[in-house]
C-alpha cells in the first residue's frame, strides 16, 4: 500500500479493507482525534478522497453511525456517503466534507457569523419537520444519567458531599413537564454545534458528523447544542435571534423557549461532568479549559425560574467559592 506514513500508523485490518473498497493505493493522513476512541484518516488518491473511521468494537461501535448516517441521507440531510463498512471490524470508509468547520470558518470570517449560524438552524428546522429517525426515545431516565455525571465526576473532584436523591428529584421536577412536549419527538443529533458542521462547498452546505448518538427527543436541544456551545463563544444577542429564527420558522409551541432552558442546564451540567471525566479517566486534561465556558452557560440557564428546584440544589450543595466564574476551577483542578 502507497502511504505517507509508515504502515503501522493503520489500524490491523485496514490495509485489506481499503484494498477491497478500491483505495489500497491511497495515501493515508492521520486526522486528530477527539473525546472518543475513535480514529481518522483521509485519504486521498488522484481527485478524490474519503475518509476511514476506526471505531473497534467493544470500546467502540460502528454500526449506530453507518444507520444514522443512511436514515439521514435518505431523508435529505448532508450526512457523509457510506462507501463501505467491516462493522465487526470497526472499520467504515466514508465520504470526505473536507477540511472547513463552522468554528474555524467563523475564525477567519466572523462577519458572516449570523449567515451561517442562520444556515445551522434551517437544517434543524428540516431536520425536525421529518418523522422521527428508527432511535430510541430520549427518557427521562436518559436525561437523568446523563445530568449524574455531573455529581459523579465534579463534585467528588471538589470533594464535596452532596444530596444525590436531592438532585435526582430536582431533576424529575424540572424535566418532567417536557416529556410530553418531546412526542412524537424529533430526530436528536445530540452533539450539533461548531466543530461537528462542516462548510462543504458553500455557506448553506453543512455537513453533518458525529451523530452516532441518536435518539428521538425534544426539539430544543441540538439548538441548545448549537448556541450554548461548549467549544466556542456565542454572544447572547446572536443565541437569542436564532432562537427566535428557529420559533418562528418551525412554529414551536409556546412552552419552547422554556423548554430550551431546561434542556440546557441539563445538557451543560452534563457537559461539565463529562470534560472531568475525559481528564480523570481518560487522560484529555485540555477539556478543563471548556470548563469556565460551560459552568456560565449553566449559571445563565440556573438563573431563570423554571430552574428554581435545581438551583436551590446548587445553592444548597456547591459553595459559592466554587461557582465563582474566575476562580471556580481552583488549585484542585491542578494536575
Amino acid at each position: 500500500m502507497d502511504v505517507t506514513l509508515t504502515e503501522s500508523a493503520l489500524p490491523e485490518g485496514a490495509e485489506p479493507f481499503l484494498s477491497a473498497a478500491g483505495w489500497g493505493t491511497a495515501v493515508v493522513e492521520p486526522i486528530p482525534g477527539d473525546a472518543s476512541a475513535r480514529r481518522y484518516f483521509r485519504l486521498r488518491r488522484p481527485g478524490s478522497t474519503a475518509m476511514l473511521m476506526h471505531a473497534p468494537p467493544p470500546g467502540e461501535d460502528p454500526e449506530p453511525f453507518v444507520r444514522a448516517a443512511r436514515w439521514l441521507d435518505a431523508n435529505g440531510m448532508r450526512a457523509p456517503q457510506i462507501f463501505a463498512e467491516d462493522v465487526a471490524r470497526g472499520f467504515v470508509l466514508l465520504e470526505d466534507f473536507g477540511e472547513v468547520r463552522m468554528r474555524e470558518y467563523l475564525d477567519a470570517w466572523p462577519q458572516d457569523e449570523h449567515e451561517v449560524y442562520s444556515h445551522a438552524v434551517e437544517a434543524l428546522v428540516q431536520l425536525h419537520r421529518l418523522p422521527p429517525g428508527p432511535f430510541t426515545l430520549y427518557s427521562l431516565a436518559e436525561y437523568q444519567r446523563e445530568a449524574r455525571l455531573f455529581v459523579e465526576w465534579y463534585c467528588p473532584l471538589q470533594r464535596l458531599t452532596v444530596d444525590l436523591a436531592g438532585w435526582t428529584r430536582a431533576w424529575e421536577e424540572v424535566l418532567g413537564p417536557l416529556l410530553s412536549r418531546q412526542r412524537p419527538g424529533v430526530t436528536v443529533l445530540r452533539d450539533y454545534h461548531a466543530e461537528n458542521i462542516m462548510l462543504d462547498g458553500g455557506l448553506g452546505r453543512q455537513g453533518l458528523l458525529d451523530f452516532q448518538d441518536a435518539l428521538v427527543g425534544h426539539a430544543a436541544y441540538d439548538l441548545v447544542s448549537l448556541l450554548q456551545d461548549a467549544r466556542r463563544d456565542v454572544d447572547l444577542a446572536l443565541e437569542q435571534a436564532m432562537l427566535e429564527h428557529y420559533i418562528a420558522a418551525s412554529g414551536a409551541d409556546a412552552h419552547f423557549a422554556e423548554d430550551y432552558v431546561r434542556l440546557g442546564a441539563q445538557r451543560n451540567a452534563k457537559i461539565v461532568g463529562i470534560f472531568v471525566r475525559l481528564w480523570r479517566r481518560d487522560g484529555k486534561p485540555r477539556y478543563l479549559d471548556y470548563i469556565p465556558r460551560v459552568w456560565a452557560l449553566l449559571e445563565r440557564d440556573l438563573a431563570h425560574p423554571v430552574m428554581a428546584p435545581v438551583a436551590r440544589w446548587f445553592d444548597a450543595n456547591v459553595p459559592a467559592t466554587l461557582r465563582d466564574p474566575a476562580g471556580r476551577l481552583g488549585g484542585s483542578f491542578a494536575a
